[in-house]
């Protein structure tokens, strides 16, 4: 419908802006929990869930949670993430994308870093769960030895890092993009943000041409 910012269309469905806000949700209480477990340093961010003790219950059935979540949301979008010809272009002129210069990119629903972000997370969520499993007290840690667990928690601790610093990136880019997280609140963008950043998506929605 028509507004002051132009017409509207739809990018992210009610259940998709959920799916995506509940990931993220989680992923806070993950890491900030994850922190306070690994070093004393920052063991005062236990106040924030009820102490120490509730907050190690509550971890890893969070990180159920994060799985449960994302796997049906990934499942969904691997299409939308398939690695085109235009996504490595779009790599390589990422940081003029950064000066917000026209690209000339014949971009889909999601751009290269979009698509990076998400393979990464595919395997990185896996391992996370996994290593989680064999850490997990009371329940699964007894099945395994001391030295199972030590190397699980490094890896699990080295991936929660990793995992960390991509999202980090990912909600930069969100801020930095004006409109992007309008979208995901929403779930509406105006046709000239869809033509500039995502011109192959736009005329896949709309059965137009960027004019």
């Amino acid at each position: 419908m028509p507004n002051p910012d132009g017409d509207l269309i739809l990018r992210y469905p009610v259940a998709e802006r959920l799916a995506h806000w509940t990931i993220a949700i989680t992923f806070i209480f993950l890491f900030t929990s994850g922190l306070a477990m690994f070093h004393p340093f920052f063991f005062w961010l236990s106040s924030l869930f009820g102490g120490g003790q509730f907050m190690r219950f509550i971890h890893p059935i969070a990180g159920v949670v994060l799985v449960i979540f994302f796997y049906p949301y990934a499942a969904r979008e691997w299409r939308n993430n398939r690695w085109l010809p235009v996504d490595s272009e779009w790599v390589r002129k990422m940081f003029a994308y950064m000066r917000k210069e026209e690209l000339g990119l014949d971009t889909h629903r999601y751009n290269g870093g979009q698509k990076l972000m998400f393979w990464s997370m595919v395997p990185i969520i896996a391992v996370l769960f996994l290593t989680g499993v064999v850490t997990w007290q009371p329940w699964f840690a007894p099945t395994f030895t001391a030295s199972l667990r030590r190397i699980a928690g490094l890896i699990h601790a080295t991936a929660a890092f990793i995992m960390f610093v991509g999202i980090g990136i990912h909600w930069y880019a969100a801020y930095w993009t004006k409109g992007s997280i309008r979208a995901m609140v929403r779930g509406t963008v105006t046709r000239a943000w869809a033509r500039f950043h995502y011109p192959a998506w736009y005329r896949e929605v709309t059965g137009k041409d960027q004019s």
